[in-house]
């Protein structure tokens, strides 16, 4: 691997370190938990940790309420895990945006995906007030004000700016398609460093943006990370493309689960998650995926295995997957005397 040097990073993030490498980088989603447990963080944690170069911290995704973003990252930092704090503008002002950067830096998190988020009418409390004071391109601007000029937006000085490897999302399958490339332009001229995608189930459709992101040179201006992961049965794949926004699902991948015995149904899903890898790898400009695996995160690893993406760097606190079944514990780095 190529050697990084030091005053070459912005961040210092173990992501940037392996993206600027030039070796393929994986990220997984942790599914946040609907509890105040901390070891409910840590057992989601420990099945991704060993496939993957950071853990997404997802935060409010689908507009639904669970632990927050910003708390499971300081959880994951003090575990010696490597996380992506994402943050949404549907539910804070700007004020509070800026305070959970300097926050989540202050607490050692190194990586920041800005997001506009779902909005509240995709959740399961549609009432909610939306916020919007921001969308995804302000905040990344806001987020690369703070780091490269040490100013809030106000113009008042930070004494120590928080220095974060900034990403983003962009989604190429959904219409309007030739949109897409230049949105994603708009992105990286805002500050973002990274891009992570929707759900890739469509070849073809990846080929063709990447085609348009390679005409532009925007592969060569950020680092490119497809959204993949594998699908339980055909029911899932169906909610998924009728119910979650910006999820595309050709037929003939739910026709194929739908001809699977059922008791095949995850091991074909899975198979189609490989051979979409496979393909994503060799298409130029690609620098990474994003395996987003809901409720079957112990497939991460198998499928990591599987494409030739094992072994990643595995966090020297992290327990080790194999102690999964003993007592649970959990080691922090000091100071221990942090209580969870």
């Amino acid at each position: 691997m190529m050697q990084v040097k030091e005053e070459e990073l912005i961040s210092g993030s173990r992501l940037e370190r392996v993206l600027r490498s030039g070796r393929f980088a994986v990220t997984a989603e942790l599914n946040p938990p609907d509890s105040a447990d901390p070891q409910e963080v840590y057992d989601a944690a420990v099945v991704l940790a060993e496939a993957c170069d950071a853990i997404n911290a997802t935060d409010g995704s689908g507009a639904n309420c669970h632990m927050s973003s910003v708390a499971i990252c300081a959880l994951l930092v003090r575990a010696g895990y490597e996380p992506v704090f994402q943050m949404s503008c549907r539910d804070r002002n700007r004020i509070a945006m800026q305070g959970d950067l300097l926050g989540a830096a202050a607490m050692g998190v190194r990586n920041v995906l800005c997001l506009t988020g779902d909005d509240v009418t995709a959740g399961d409390q549609p009432e909610a007030k939306r916020v919007f004071d921001l969308d995804s391109i302000q905040l990344l601007r806001t987020a690369k004000i703070m780091r490269e000029q040490s100013v809030l937006l106000s113009g008042r000085k930070l004494t120590v700016p928080p220095k974060v490897f900034l990403g983003a999302a962009s989604n190429p399958f959904v219409p309007p398609y030739d949109w897409r490339p230049w949105r994603l332009a708009k992105k990286i001229e805002a500050g973002a460093d990274f891009i992570q995608t929707q759900y890739c189930f469509d070849i073809p459709r990846l080929q063709q943006f990447m085609q348009q992101v390679r005409d532009l040179g925007l592969h060569e201006k950020v680092f490119l990370l497809i959204g993949v992961g594998p699908l339980r049965n055909e029911r899932v794949a169906e909610f998924m493309r009728t119910k979650v926004p910006g999820i595309h699902i050709p037929d003939e991948i739910v026709d194929r689960l739908k001809k699977t015995p059922k008791e095949r149904k995850q091991a074909e899903g899975k198979q189609i998650c490989v051979e979409i890898i496979e393909q994503v790898r060799e298409i130029e400009g690609v620098h990474g995926i994003h395996l987003m695996a809901y409720r079957q995160e112990e497939l991460v690893a198998e499928i990591a295995a599987e494409v030739g993406l094992l072994p990643r760097h595995r966090p020297p606190n992290a327990p080790d997957p194999s102690t999964l079944a003993q007592p649970r514990t959990i080691h922090l780095r000091q100071p221990a005397r942090i209580p969870l």
